[in-house]
């Protein structure tokens, strides 16, 4: 699902359900760039403004997926609507790779598509839901603005390359200013909402940074495609066994929400961001994606109603401002 060779400067990455966008989009435009696959004409302003666009659409897409997966949680428990999600999203998907006839991935790619589909098809979108049971939108989005870092922490130890000092200072301050955060919106201890989020952080990073080193062999939207396909069966079951212990109570928001977690972030979201990534490379994109955590604060006061306390556009603002010492930190 993403996106990248995560451990260059340049990080950006979709917080979504399966936003691995920028580390497979990264290694896309690097391999297109060699190759000449991508086609892409750095000097075309309507190419550049087309791309900027779509880029832009994606990381929209991405920052709607929160506060789509509350309203969601009106109408489904939190594993059924996870397991339904992912059986839509495996769907879809599925249809685009029979259309343009894709071939089956070889077998020695489908260990790496296994941690992908666990980390941001079932991992990152079963905790996050778990989280969003009992912490705000608001909270989860600044907590989660911390997987760019973590991401690129993976990458790190994934790939053996070597970042900057001024790199993981930025890091380590970002992780500080969230932790802080935590603790002092969960009234001084982190709460199970949090561990939640923790832990969706790390099994995230970890498919971001697979999905990375696959997209180098594969388009980005072909790795996070085949690995919904691989997760399809466990879906599928697991939709069947949720929703006999957590019945669906259908409501507006619900399905709304729960079409947009599936059609919205996982697949729209990630195509445009692909192909917006694929016009205006890696530093422009990821400039973009910045803005993710504070849109996603903006839906939950105008979709959701909720109050934001002041340090949350403080705490978001700051990992920001880490985030982007971090994009311009030398290897």
């Amino acid at each position: 699902m993403t996106e990248h060779d995560s451990a260059t400067p340049a990080i950006p990455i979709a917080v979504s359900g399966q936003p691995a966008a920028h580390t497979d989009a990264h290694m896309d435009a690097d391999v297109d760039g060699r190759t000449g696959r991508t086609g892409r004409d750095t000097g075309s302003t309507h190419g550049t403004r087309g791309g900027t666009l779509l880029a832009a659409l994606g990381v929209i897409a991405f920052s709607l997926t929160f506060p789509s997966t509350v309203w969601g949680l009106e109408s489904f428990g939190p594993w059924s609507l996870v397991a339904v999600r992912s059986a839509l999203a495996a769907l879809i998907a599925g249809g685009f790779l029979l259309a343009l006839r894709v071939p089956v991935p070889a077998r020695r790619h489908w260990g790496g598509l296994a941690v992908v589909g666990g980390g941001v098809v079932v991992g990152f979108p079963l905790l996050t839901t778990l989280a969003l049971e009992t912490s705000t939108t608001s909270h989860a989005a600044v907590v989660v603005g911390l997987l760019p870092l973590t991401t690129a922490a993976f990458a790190a130890v994934r790939t053996g390359r070597r970042p900057s000092r001024a790199f993981w200072l930025a890091a380590l301050a970002g992780a500080a200013v969230v932790i802080a955060f935590a603790v002092q919106q969960s009234g001084g201890a982190l709460s199970s909402g949090d561990l939640y989020l923790f832990g969706a952080l790390l099994v995230c990073a970890a498919g971001y940074t697979e999905g990375g080193r696959l997209a180098g062999v594969m388009p980005g939207w072909q790795v996070v495609g085949w690995a919904l396909i691989g997760c399809l069966p466990l879906a599928v079951a697991g939709a069947a066994v949720a929703l006999s212990f957590e019945p669906a109570r259908l409501t507006a928001h619900g399905v709304i929400g729960l079409a947009w977690v599936a059609a919205g972030s996982t697949f729209f979201g990630l195509y445009v961001w692909y192909r917006g990534m694929a016009s205006i490379g890696i530093a422009r994109a990821s400039q973009l994606q910045l803005a993710q955590p504070v849109l996603t604060l903006v839906w939950s006061v105008l979709l959701l109603g909720e109050h934001l306390t002041p340090a949350a556009p403080v705490a978001a603002v700051a990992v920001l401002v880490c985030i982007a010492v971090t994009q311009r930190a030398a290897t």
